[in-house]
Parts: C-alpha cells; sequence; structure tokens
C-alpha cells in the first residue's frame, strides 16, 4: 500500500506539459507527414485565491479604497495592498482592461472629498481654533501632507499619468488635478484667507513692534515654499508689502512728531528700520522680494521727510567728521530719488559756513586757515561719503572691469558754488586775506615740512583763490606784499617765490608777470652794488650802503609825498651813491623811498651789547638818544620832520612792544604829543642779535585800508575804459546789453556790482562820453 508522502511528492522529470502542448501535422515536399508541437500551454487554477481580483470591478475598488485611504489624513486603517499592488492594479486597469476613465473619475472624486475634508478642518474643524501665527503652523503641516500624499499617489498610479492623461490631452495630470482643487478649495476660500492674512500680520506686526523673531518665525519660510508651489505667492506678496507700507508709514509720522527737533535721531531710527526689514525679508522671503521690501520701507519713512533731513543732519555730520553716516545717507537718498535734495543741503550748509567764517572780523587773521580746514573737511567728506556705483569700462579686447566708486561730481560743483557765494557776503576782505596769508607762509617758509608737503599747502591756498572774484584786490595785496617780502629780504625762498609767480601767471592771472620784472631790478641793483663798492676805499662807510634802484611801473608803491630828515653821515653816503649812478645813467631819475629802509645799529645798554635789526624808520630814532638820553615826542618830530602817523607807530614799536628799547612817560598803549622818551639802559635780551618788529613790514590796518581805495579808483578806470572801448566798438547798446558786456569785459580782473556799472554808465553820460536815445531812455549811444 503506497503511503501519503508518495504520493504528495511531484516527480523529479516528467513531460507532462510536453504532451498537454498542441500538436499540428505538417505535409513535406516527398508527400509523407510529420507531427510537430506548436501553441500556448494554458495552466487553469482551480480552486479559491482571495488575494487575487478576479475581475476589473475588483481592481477598481481595490484602487478606490487605496486612495481613499492615502487621501484620509490620521485615518488609522492600513492600505488594502502594497504600494507594488496598487502600482499593477493600476496597470491592470489602465493597460489591460482600459478603464483608465473610471479609475481617474474615481481619483477626481477622493481628492473632492479629501480637500473638502481638510477644507472644514483649517476653517470650522479642529485645526480652526488656533489663532495667528498657531494656526499658519497648523496650515503649513496640512500642505506638507497634502504634498506628501499627492507626490506618492503620482508614484503608485504611475500609469494613469503616463497612459490614460497622455491619450487623454484635455485631461489633467495627477498634479495638476489636485493642486488646481487644492487652490481652489482652500486658497479662494474666505475664511482661510482671512486666517491666513491674520497668521501673518500678527507674526509681522509683533517683529516690528518688539524687534525681535517671533518664536514661531521658522514656519514663514515653510509657509512661503508652499505658496511658491501652488504659485500663491503673488498674493502673499502684496498683502504683505501693504501691511508694511501702512505699518512704517504710521510709525514715521509717530516718531516724526516726537522727534521733530532730533533729524539726526530719526535718520537714524529709519536707517535702522530699514535695516532690519531687510533682513527679515532675506530670512524669510524669496530673494525677488527683498528690493520691493526694502523700497516699501524706505518709501514709507522717508517720504515728505528728506529735506527736513537733509537740512537738519548733513551739517552736524559733516562737522563732527561722521562719514560713515553720511555715506549711509548718501546711499539711502539715492536709491529714493533724494540726491538732489541732498546736495541742495550740503551747498546750503557750506555757504552758510563759509559766509560764517568771512564775517568774523575779529578773526580775520585766521580766515584763510579756518577756510582751508573747512574746505578740507568738506573734500574728504565728498571723497569719502558722497560716492558713485563703480562704474564698468571695456578694454580694447572686449573684457570690462569694475572700477573704483568715484565721487558724485554734482557735490563738488556745490562745494565751488558755496564757497563763491559765500566769500561774496564780504567783498574784497577773502582775496586779501588769501595774499596776506600767502605772504606769511612765503616768510616762514616750509620749516620741518617736505617740498612737496610745502607745495600743497600753498596749492590749497590757491584753490581758494579760485573762489574770489576779486581777482584784482588778490593781485594787488600779492604784488605790495612780495615787493616787501624781496626788497626786506624777508622771504624763506626765493625759488619758491619764483615757482609760485609761474604757476599765478600761467594758471590763474596773466598779470602776474610783473612780479619777474621785480627779481630782475633786484639782481640789476646787486649788480651795481657790487661794481659801486669795488671802486671805494676799503675804510670807506660806503661799504655798508645797499640800494635798491628800482623801475617804478615793476613795482606796487606810489611816489612818497613825504620824506624824512636822516642823519648827515647817512645823506652823505645815499648822495655819493645817486651821484655815482647818474653818471652812468644820466637820463633816469632818482625819488628815495625810506618806508622800507632798514639798518643794523649796535647799541650799548647797562649790562651788555646787542647789535639791532630795524627799520630805517627806527633807526632814524633811535640815533638820536646818541646825542640825548631822553626826547620829548614834540622833538622827535621836530628833528626826523616824518610823518607824525608813521613817527608815532615808530615810537610804538620801539617802547610798547615786545622789545622795549625806550620807555615812554607817562605808560599807556598811545603815542600823544606831551610824552616823553627815554633810552631803556636796562634792556636785556638772551640773543646777541635782536630783531625789532617793523611796523612798516607789516601791512597795517591803514595800508589795507589806502590799498582798497586805491583798488576802487583803479576799477573805476576799468569799467570806464571797458564801457567806452565797447560803446565805440558797438555804436549804441541798450543798458542791459551794456551791462552784461562789460561784466565779461573784466571779468578776469573783478566782477563788478550792478550798481557800480550803472554809476559809471551815468558818469559817462555826465562826460559826454554816451548820450541815452531820444526815442527810447534805456539805449544809449556812443559818442564819437
Amino acid at each position: 500500500m503506497t503511503d501519503v508522502f508518495t504520493l504528495l511528492t511531484l516527480p523529479k522529470t516528467s513531460n507532462a506539459f510536453t504532451s498537454a502542448r498542441s500538436t499540428v501535422t505538417e505535409t513535406l515536399d516527398d508527400g509523407s507527414q510529420r507531427t510537430r508541437n506548436q501553441g500556448p500551454i494554458k495552466i487553469r487554477i482551480i480552486g479559491d485565491h482571495a488575494t487575487q481580483p478576479t475581475d476589473e470591478s475588483s481592481y477598481l475598488n481595490q484602487l478606490r479604497r487605496s486612495i481613499r485611504t492615502i487621501l484620509t489624513r490620521n485615518s488609522g486603517e492600513p492600505l488594502p495592498t502594497t504600494y507594488e499592488g496598487i502600482y499593477s492594479a493600476c496597470r491592470y486597469v489602465v493597460c489591460v482592461a482600459n478603464k483608465g476613465e473610471g479609475l481617474y473619475g474615481t481619483l477626481r472624486i477622493e481628492l473632492e472629498q479629501s480637500i473638502g475634508r481638510l477644507a472644514n478642518s483649517l476653517s470650522a474643524g479642529e485645526v480652526a481654533k488656533d489663532q495667528g501665527v498657531e494656526w499658519i503652523e497648523k496650515f503649513v503641516e496640512a500642505c506638507d501632507w497634502f504634498e506628501k500624499q499627492i507626490s506618492l499617489l503620482r508614484s503608485v498610479l504611475t500609469y494613469l499619468d503616463q497612459v490614460y492623461v497622455v491619450h487623454n490631452p484635455d485631461e489633467k495630470n495627477i498634479h495638476s488635478l489636485a493642486y488646481s482643487q487644492f487652490t481652489e478649495r482652500i486658497f479662494e476660500n474666505l475664511q482661510i484667507a482671512l486666517r491666513l492674512r491674520n497668521g501673518v500680520s500678527e507674526w509681522a506686526t509683533y517683529e516690528r513692534e518688539h524687534r525681535m523673531a517671533h518664536p514661531l518665525r521658522h514656519e514663514i519660510p515653510k509657509l512661503v515654499a508652499h505658496l511658491v508651489t501652488h504659485k500663491q505667492y503673488s498674493s502673499f506678496e502684496e498683502y504683505f508689502i501693504k501691511i508694511a507700507d501702512a505699518w512704517y508709514t504710521a510709525k514715521s509720522e509717530e516718531m516724526a512728531r516726537s522727534m521733530k527737533d532730533d533729524a539726526k535721531g530719526f535718520f537714524e531710527f529709519g536707517y535702522s528700520r530699514i535695516d532690519e526689514e531687510c533682513q527679515r525679508a532675506m530670512d524669510v522671503l524669496p530673494i525677488g522680494s527683498w528690493t520691493i521690501v526694502r523700497e516699501t520701507a524706505e518709501r514709507a519713512i522717508w517720504n515728505g521727510r528728506l529735506e527736513w533731513l537733509a537740512t537738519e543732519t548733513v551739517g552736524p555730520f559733516v562737522d563732527s567728521n561722521d562719514l560713515s553716516t553720511l555715506l549711509n545717507m548718501y546711499e539711502r537718498f539715492s536709491r529714493v530719488n533724494g540726491l538732489k535734495v541732498l546736495v541742495s543741503a550740503f551747498r546750503v550748509y557750506l555757504q552758510a559756513r563759509v559766509q560764517t567764517i568771512v564775517k568774523d572780523v575779529d578773526n580775520d587773521d585766521n580766515m584763510v586757515q579756518r577756510l582751508l580746514d573747512f574746505k578740507r573737511l568738506a573734500d574728504t567728506a565728498i571723497r569719502t561719503a558722497f560716492l558713485d556705483d563703480p562704474a564698468r569700462s571695456s578694454d580694447n579686447n572686449g573684457s570690462t572691469s569694475v572700477l573704483n566708486k568715484q565721487p558724485n561730481n554734482e557735490f563738488f560743483y556745490a562745494l565751488t558754488d558755496a564757497f563763491t557765494i559765500g566769500f561774496k557776503a564780504r567783498r574784497n576782505k577773502p582775496a586779501e586775506m588769501i595774499a596776506k596769508y600767502l605772504d606769511r607762509a612765503m616768510r616762514r617758509g616750509q620749516g620741518a615740512t617736505s617740498d612737496a608737503e610745502f607745495e600743497a599747502l600753498l596749492d590749497s591756498v590757491l584753490a581758494l583763490y579760485r573762489y574770489t572774484e576779486d581777482k584784482d584786490v588778490f593781485r594787488t595785496f600779492y604784488h605790495r606784499s612780495l615787493a616787501k617780502r624781496l626788497l626786506l629780504e624777508k622771504s624763506a625762498s626765493d625759488d619758491f617765490e619764483a615757482a609760485m609767480l609761474k604757476k599765478l601767471k600761467e594758471q590763474y592771472d596773466p598779470e602776474f608777470g610783473m612780479g619777474e620784472d621785480m627779481f630782475k631790478d633786484l639782481a640789476l641793483s646787486r649788480e651795481a652794488m657790487r661794481e659801486y663798492h669795488s671802486k671805494l676805499d676799503i675804510q670807506s662807510a660806503g661799504h655798508k650802503l645797499t640800494a635798491m634802484v628800482l623801475q617804478r611801473s615793476a613795482w606796487p608803491f606810489s611816489v612818497q609825498k613825504t620824506s624824512i630828515d636822516l642823519p648827515a653821515s647817512m645823506q652823505a653816503e645815499l648822495t655819493a651813491y645817486a651821484n655815482y649812478y647818474k653818471e652812468r645813467h644820466s637820463g633816469h631819475v632818482l625819488d628815495w623811498d625810506h618806508a622800507l629802509g632798514t639798518a643794523m645799529l649796535k647799541a650799548r645798554f647797562n649790562h651788555n651789547t646787542k647789535e639791532l635789526s630795524v627799520s630805517l624808520y627806527q633807526a632814524v630814532v633811535l640815533l638820536l638818544f646818541n646825542d640825548s638820553e631822553e626826547w620829548r615826542y614834540p622833538d622827535i618830530l621836530a628833528q626826523t620832520r616824518m610823518d607824525e602817523g608813521e613817527l608815532k607807530r615808530t615810537l610804538q614799536s620801539l617802547a610798547l612792544g615786545k622789545k622795549k628799547v625806550l620807555r615812554k612817560v607817562p605808560g599807556g598803549r598811545d603815542v600823544n604829543d606831551g610824552d616823553l622818551f627815554k633810552f631803556n639802559g636796562d634792556f636785556d635780551d638772551p640773543r646777541p642779535k635782536v630783531h625789532i618788529n617793523s611796523i612798516q613790514a607789516k601791512v597795517s590796518p591803514e595800508e589795507s585800508k589806502r590799498t582798497n581805495e586805491s583798488i576802487e579808483g583803479d576799477r573805476k578806470h576799468y569799467l570806464d575804459a571797458a564801457i567806452v572801448r565797447i560803446m565805440k566798438a558797438r555804436k549804441e547798446l541798450t543798458y542791459e546789453q551794456l551791462k552784461t558786456a562789460t561784466i565779461e569785459a573784466v571779468k578776469n580782473h573783478f566782477v563788478p556790482m550792478v550798481d557800480a556799472i550803472k554809476k559809471r554808465v551815468d558818469a559817462l553820460v555826465e562826460s559826454d562820453y554816451l548820450e541815452r536815445s531820444a526815442e527810447d531812455k534805456n539805449k544809449f549811444l556812443y559818442v564819437a
């Protein structure tokens, strides 16, 4: 009897399948027949196999249950089959059974139901209990879940997308179908949209009010990512910009009212807030929104306040040398089209400061140094803070390179305008003081500084000279100072003097060429003196004489109306030299000018003997005390026959200065007619050679006044000559035409006042050089 094990064991070899294969009989060419196996083998499994569907409806039911389970959030129900099973079932339904349309309809219905449940949960369900940013957190979680599930469906229902949808182009793919329904049911839901906006507003307001990150800020980038994914970001951005504009506009108005007297503080508030908003945008928003957010905040904060801010803050920032804040202001104003306002405020500030310096009569001696310091400060501000973006240049090979930032030229133009207008606050004076400053610099020399540094100082002073319209004033005072330096040998360097004259002549005013004639006269005079001394006896006192023969046309001195009586020994030496000179230049006339003469005296005091370096006027007075140790003022005046003003200034320098070689009785600062002057035998000084400052060597206020009066007289002649020359060429002109032509004709010397031109025109009419037209009183005719 066979056991059960043997019955259940299959044979190791068998031809069962071969035998079961269908056969075909084939007739050969020779008439014989041959049989061979051919055709498929069919195997039927008998019995109930419950895990495999047996028809299309079973597959569809299985897919419906799977889709519903995938699209049900927190369902807890397991999938009816594996992902591979879903994938295979989808293939069968779409590719074998051709039931893709039914499966697509099922998917559509399940999506609608799932998204509907999600919408109810966010708007009225359990999730809706949360408010503000906490609700956004739940919304982000819902979006995360939905997008993850749709991605899963696309994977397991691949054949629905790649076969059915491809052959039915009117249908949307799974992603588009799901996302379009999500947009319609979620993002277009008014309650959800309102909650979303409230949450965003609460988050942004919290951070702006507290100036710190919200505890749930990390949810905002996630929200933004979902909005971008669902193409809803533009509406979010629009709303975000709207609430940002409203908040910053209100905050700006509030701060402007509370800080109305603190523009600097408001500016610091403004740019710090803008920086915070920009950082917030970079932390949570896409890069495309950063510029929009910044521009919105800038517009809301600065709008209507640029002029106030610029006017109130530019000056203090420049004064305190706060260049970093100025650069910050420049960059921010440039982004809101506020550079014109900034340039205007800079110009007004500079002009006011220049005018203040120029009008400060008590500090005239420091005017130029203060102007130099201020201009240096303004230049530094322009070159450091008011910089344009880098320019690009192309070379011959077509490549481009980025250049360094360059200062905005508008600010240089503003500086030029400000100094030019500021100098007009006190006509003539800046030009005069610039000439005097150069005089002191040339006397002092470069000292410990290098040649380049000293030349840079001189160039900076000449830069101020460019701003003055009173060129004739500068030229006159500079020529006078130069003449004194050369004659008194007070110049620190003849080389610098010559270089300065050359620069003035070539770059500023051709009339400075007369300075070259001064050097020629001095050279000829020195040569003449060497020749004269060579013909004298070795013991002759004439070796102590130095006389300079100068052409009056080359030197800015007028003929002296008064003279002095020199001691007989001095006068004899002068007469001897005059006779010698006339023998060689019979056609020349010598007029002695002692105002700039100098002398070296040996003085014996009680304790020591000193050499005194004094002016010729001082020497004449001091030599009187060889005959008597005390002199009254009227007696000194009678002995010297000096001009009273000059004599009083000379006695002040000897008796009331720092080096008192004389004593005045009674004391006091002024010299009066009854004063008595005594030789100060107790005078002492640590140096063997003592220089007593000579008032004649300086430009006294009286001399400045006389020089300015002389300049005004010269200007009248300039104007008269220009007007006559113009009218002679044009024959007839209206007053406006004549005024414009006159200003143009004399502008290289000075810019005349309109009133001065009118006065000169009227004077020429009275002098019969011009006449008014009978038909038009505003027209002038030239009288031949």
